[in-house]
């Protein structure tokens, strides 16, 4: 892989990656035991794999985007139907065994989405289903986005979704959902009609705003902590030609570059642009990435033409079907690359913001020699969270739209981890206390749960919800069978 691919799928793996349950590394005695009985005890619609299995299928269950993130279970176990996860959900309860539920399998967070107990693939769950009398599309927890696009090509629709291939529908829903489209339509849970959920005590039921109000609102954006979701039903949106791509620029750009990116999120207001920039540190090279998108077949007038006047070394720009913009972007993990990520959540991104951005990526490179780091910039419109009268778990205010900057640290080896946690934490800091430094007002700014490291408190994400989670959890969860899974326990 080049340097170039692997910087590209460094810096898009993080807005898009599944943070579908994990798991906590007790009862680990029960594993064997629980593996046995579902064996036993499961309908045909599913299967069971152990780590001997020939067929590769227990691999690739246990797989995931980030080898930081893979764990040897005792099993994979695919289930088909929802009546053998409620199988599956009484039998872990019963022996109290650590278990997680993967779906795309992208996640930074060591211990999120895998287990040393029993792995759960939800990859048998993967219909895409039209309706064009509701204008609605029902997809399965274990499709990826890509796949979902590619489903709905034909008739013309499309979703508020993932922006990669090979990222997973439901914890990327369940964790908020930033979009190429969410100028227009807002966060990809506010745009949900209905979740089929087997919850903890097995019971099998489609939760929406109508069934159960207190519920749905927990599950859009309260990620795991309410059961096991088999399919998400979606509004539908028409679909025509895209124009955009990517540009790289060398490091003697950067400054113009930032100065554009400023520029744009200050002027621009059409909701159908969205972009991206990061600015990257691989080994021995220091660059910018642009990503670029319109949501109609026609380069927009004046938009994006400071960007395209800049001296670029890499140039893929165009009109394309929107399936293809996505999948254009190279999507293939380096296989030895352990990652991690973190945010800062900021009122806007000020010059004195861009060049603390471009500081921190210098000031690491020289202090973590053969690291990568992405520092991803994405301005959204004001009106980001207004597309909605509905609320949500995540975000806790709807009054003020705050911006997600990622930061993506990468390196080899599993005993560098903690070097690696500790610098992006301290990077996080020094941007959000330069922020704080020219007067914005992060106090009650909540960060973007797909986007936060493993250790961030529930109170930095859902504010004042957090109260509300827990009365939720304590009515659908009493027993806290959620609580044997990773990601952060409400």
């Amino acid at each position: 892989m080049s340097q170039q691919t692997m910087l590209h799928t460094l810096i898009f793996f993080a807005p898009f990656f599944s943070i579908f349950p994990g798991a906590i590394s007790k009862g680990i005695s029960s594993a064997r035991e629980t593996c046995t009985l579902l064996t036993a005890s499961l309908s045909p619609a599913s299967a069971v794999y152990y780590p001997d299995d020939p067929s590769g299928n227990y691999t690739k269950d246990i797989s995931h985007f980030n080898p930081g993130n893979v764990q040897q279970s005792a099993c994979s176990v695919e289930p088909g139907s929802p009546h053998d996860i409620s199988t599956i959900l009484h039998t872990i309860k019963h022996n109290h065994t650590p278990f997680a539920v993967k779906g795309g399998g992208h996640m930074y967070n060591p211990g999120f989405s895998s287990t040393p107990g029993v792995q759960i693939s939800m990859r048998r769950f993967n219909e895409v289903i039209y309706s064009n009398e509701s204008q609605t599309v029902t997809v399965g927890a274990g499709k990826t986005w890509d796949e979902v696009y590619a489903a709905l090509e034909p008739y013309n629709v499309s979703l508020v979704g993932g922006r990669v291939p090979g990222v997973g529908v439901a914890g990327f829903t369940l964790g908020g959902g930033y979009s190429w489209k969410s100028n227009q339509y807002g966060l990809t849970l506010d745009n949900l009609v209905a979740i089929e959920l087997v919850q903890p005590d097995g019971t099998w039921t489609t939760v929406s705003h109508k069934s159960d109000v207190d519920l749905f609102w927990a599950l859009k954006g309260g990620l795991n902590n309410y059961g096991i979701v088999t399919r998400f039903t979606f509004k539908a949106y028409p679909q025509t030609l895209v124009w955009g791509g990517s540009m790289d620029f060398a490091s003697t750009e950067i400054d113009e570059v930032l100065d554009a990116v400023h520029k744009y999120s200050a002027d621009v207001t059409d909701p159908k642009a969205s972009m991206l920039t990061s600015v990257n540190l691989v080994p021995g090279e220091s660059l910018v990435t642009v990503f670029m998108f319109y949501d109609s077949p026609e380069q927009p007038a004046g938009i994006f033409d400071d960007f395209l006047s800049i001296r670029s070394t890499q140039q893929n720009v165009k009109t394309d079907t929107f399936l293809n913009f996505v999948t254009g972007v190279p999507a293939e993990a380096p296989p030895d690359v352990r990652t991690i990520i973190n945010t800062v959540s900021l009122e806007s991104f000020s010059p004195t913001i861009l060049a603390a951005i471009k500081n921190e990526s210098l000031f690491w490179g020289e202090r973590l020699p053969g690291g990568f780091s992405s520092y991803q910039i994405e301005p959204f419109l004001p009106t980001l969270l207004s597309h909605t009268n509905a609320t949500s778990a995540y975000p806790p205010r709807r009054d003020v739209r705050y911006l997600a900057l990622a930061i993506i640290f990468g390196w080899q080896g599993a005993d560098n981890d903690t070097v690696f946690y500790d610098a992006i934490r301290q990077s996080a800091e020094q941007i959000k206390k330069v922020a704080v430094g020219e007067g914005q007002n992060l106090s009650k700014a909540p960060l973007y749960p797909n986007f936060a490291i493993f250790d961030t408190p529930l109170e930095e994400m859902y504010g004042v919800n957090v109260a509300k989670m827990h009365e939720v959890r304590d009515r659908v969860d009493p027993h806290r069978v959620m609580d044997l899974t990773g990601t952060w326990k409400v």
